[in-house]
């Protein structure tokens, strides 16, 4: 982090553990603050995160994640536009070079766009461990759904949910792939287990998203069918449609549904 130009005016670790002494010695001795969210759930460290920030503009980085020196600034900039809440960057492997994914130039969206939803809540706006948030868009609501991300009931799409949350509310998203962090390949779950996930994801926003239904069932749709979906996904898995035969979907398919209804208590 000290690399990076301009510099963060303060950084913030969030420990989701207990606590542990070496990782806060660790965070001070780069000056960093350092507070513990002790209830397992990534949803939960990045709500705690962002009510701990002490500036408008709180970008996020996983643990594991190396920015580039430019990152920062370039998450910022389009910031100077007032409508805008969300800006993405792209993430790439350690050793793959900076054209590795590049798309043609950023990507802007808003409630506007054709489907705005569907690029939101499956990839097409980015992944949270590169992203930026305008935190007086994020105030008085819930930004990231404890039913979502790692540690959560549905392991998957926190980030893309709180996108869609964000464009519904009238702001506007950036994808930039000039802001670039370097991040391990992600480590995937059993086919099922994912496809789980990812049902249950599906319902999650049906029932939270009543505008976006129809952009869902045409997504699912054209998934289904293979067809293209016209606009670039960067995604860990959700909007799937599993290979493999029609008994394994519907196993899928059951056990997502019984997943979703036991989040809705």
């Amino acid at each position: 982090m000290r690399a990076l130009q301009p510099a963060a005016d303060d950084v913030l670790v969030v420990d989701n553990t207990l606590g542990d002494t070496e990782t806060e010695v660790m965070a001070r001795q780069f000056s960093a603050r350092y507070t513990v969210e002790p209830i397992k759930g990534l949803s939960r460290a990045r709500n705690r995160g962002l009510a701990e920030s002490t500036t408008d503009i709180v970008a996020y980085i996983d643990d594991d994640a190396v920015p580039r020196s430019d990152w920062l600034g370039s998450l910022l900039k389009p910031f100077e536009d007032p409508n805008v809440a969300v800006v993405t960057g792209r993430i790439v492997s350690p050793h793959a070079s900076d054209r590795e994914g590049v798309l043609e130039g950023p990507l802007t969206v808003n409630n506007k766009v054709a489907h705005w939803f569907e690029i939101a809540t499956f990839g097409g706006l980015g992944r949270g461990s590169n992203m930026a948030l305008r935190r007086s868009a994020c105030m008085g609501w819930t930004v990231f759904d404890l039913r979502l991300g790692r540690g959560g009931p549905i392991e998957i799409a926190e980030e893309n949910c709180a996108f869609a949350s964000l464009l519904s509310r009238g702001h506007t998203g950036v994808f930039l792939p000039s802001a670039i962090v370097t991040h391990p390949p992600l480590r995937h779950d059993v086919q099922q287990n994912r496809a789980r996930n990812s049902f249950a994801y599906w319902l999650l926003l049906y029932s939270s998203f009543p505008n976006g239904r129809g952009d869902l069932r045409h997504f699912l749709l054209r998934r289904l069918k293979r067809q293209p979906l016209g606009w670039h996904r960067d995604t860990q898995d959700p909007g799937q449609i599993i290979s493999g035969s029609w008994w394994v979907k519907v196993k899928s398919a059951l056990s997502g549904v019984l997943l979703f209804l036991r989040t809705k208590g």
